[in-house]
């Protein structure tokens, strides 16, 4: 099916964008839940671009795909017209007098009888007419009938792929492509804020972590703070995935020695905590070993992540039952309407895009501009929103002066969302209910 890009009239990007979705698909097509996650993308994709067409041009798409579909004839269609104006008014609530008064004035030319099983999303929505087995569209619809024959074909490409890479040059590339190819769909290609503030400013001192983990951590490190602070202890894996998201918020390598010694040493002695713990400290900021720069975990990697038993790494999206991650959102504050949002994308395992949907309901409906593909890039794009808000809240905390306080001093600036100084109360309660205490790895 030719792909709207092909009517870009620069020959570079058009074979930029096609060798790029080729390498893309040969990429993803191993698995059932790769391939899932590759359609759903290339068909938004499709989707955003077919709909920026002119008119002639999505026609030109749609008759090189073979959908050579007829409009109505006079005929049928004014059998139909009274019909076809109760849908389009209960399809589009918004729609004024005038708007569908226009729209039936069009005539038959701009309204298409199609199979109904080519517009699956119209019918489960009820926005067409379903009449002799046929779903009866305007024009305006016509994405929807285009992007399903487009996702069915990608579908059957995909699968195609899938076997003649299995079947023949999988054993023949074991050496050459297949490690590469292997390796895309989890390689994290953007920004690894390596040794640097998240915040973009000089990092972050100990004594704001309590009031930062309440408003730009994302669950995930959330989830791993709050037990920290509840535990006094987390394993291995958690450890790593927390510890390397600090350090790439600027926390420093002194700061981030005492964050951990004051939270462990509540169960253990400081020389305990010495031999068994400070090494690894050190060593994730480069500074034992082979002094690698390490860098924080992306959202594939974290998401990528299965706890075991008294673990608390990886995504809570993907890993928490729909009882404990809605305990868990709340947690965040979010409304009724938001969860639900949430969820919907969970189940479709659209992780990434679940945190989006929880940064914009956590952030005055503010979105994060790159998406959500770092659990740094979440905290860098929830200070750039909230530290102006609380600069003005501190201007105006001075500006009030003496007059406030009973002993002469300016009144405490209300931080933008509430906290306390026992962080688990400010982080909420993000702990599953089935799960208790965690004895010490």
């Amino acid at each position: 099916m030719p792909h709207p890009a092909q009517l870009d009239g620069n020959e570079e990007n058009r074979h930029r964008d096609a060798v790029s979705h080729f390498v893309v698909r040969l990429a993803y097509c191993r698995t059932e839940d790769l391939r899932r996650w590759l359609l759903t993308q290339e068909c938004h994709l499709f989707k955003h671009r077919f709909e920026e067409l002119l008119p002639t041009d999505k026609v030109a798409v749609m008759e090189q795909a073979g959908l050579n579909y007829a409009t109505l004839d006079a005929r049928e269609f004014n059998d139909v017209k009274n019909q076809l104006e109760v849908v389009q008014r209960l399809a589009n609530p918004t729609l004024t007098a005038i708007g569908l008064r226009e729209i039936m004035n069009e005539g038959h030319s701009s309204f298409y009888a199609v199979p109904f099983e080519e517009v699956p999303d119209l019918v489960r929505q009820r926005k067409v007419l379903l009449r002799g087995g046929r779903a009866y569209i305007h024009r305006t619809a016509l994405t929807s009938l285009v992007v399903g024959a487009f996702r069915s074909q990608l579908s059957r490409a995909l699968a195609i792929t899938a076997r003649k890479w299995n079947a023949r040059f999988a054993a023949e590339e074991a050496d050459r492509l297949a490690p590469i190819v292997e390796s895309l769909s989890s390689r994290y290609l953007g920004e690894d804020y390596t040794g640097r503030a998240s915040d973009g400013g000089a990092g972050v001192a100990l004594a704001e972590l309590d009031a930062l983990a309440s408003t730009s951590f994302p669950l995930c490190m959330r989830n791993l703070y709050s037990h920290l602070k509840d535990a006094h202890h987390l394993r291995h894996a958690g450890r790593m995935q927390l510890g390397l998201f600090l350090k790439g918020i600027g926390l420093s390598l002194e700061d981030a020695m005492t964050f951990w010694r004051a939270e462990f040493c509540k169960k253990i002695p400081n020389d305990q905590f010495d031999k068994q713990y400070s090494y690894s400290i050190r060593h994730n900021y480069g500074k034992e070993g082979k002094r690698a720069d390490y860098t924080p975990y992306s959202c594939m990697k974290v998401i990528a992540g299965t706890p075991g038993t008294g673990e608390h790494h990886g995504c809570p999206y993907r890993t928490f039952s729909e009882d404990n991650l809605r305990a868990a959102l709340r947690g965040m504050r979010l409304s009724g309407p938001a969860i639900n949002d949430v969820l919907d994308k969970v189940k479709g395992k659209h992780f990434q895009l679940a945190c989006g949907v929880a940064f914009a309901a956590s952030h005055n409906g503010c979105e994060c501009d790159e998406g959500i593909q770092h659990p740094n890039g979440y905290f860098s794009a929830s200070r750039k929103l909230l530290a102006p808000q609380g600069a003005q809240k501190a201007a105006a905390g001075a500006a009030v002066g003496g007059a406030a306080g009973p002993s002469g001093g300016a009144l405490p600036v209300t931080p933008a969302v509430g906290t306390k100084t026992a962080s688990v109360v400010a982080l909420g309660d993000i702990t599953p209910a089935h799960e208790g205490e965690h004895a010490p790895e």
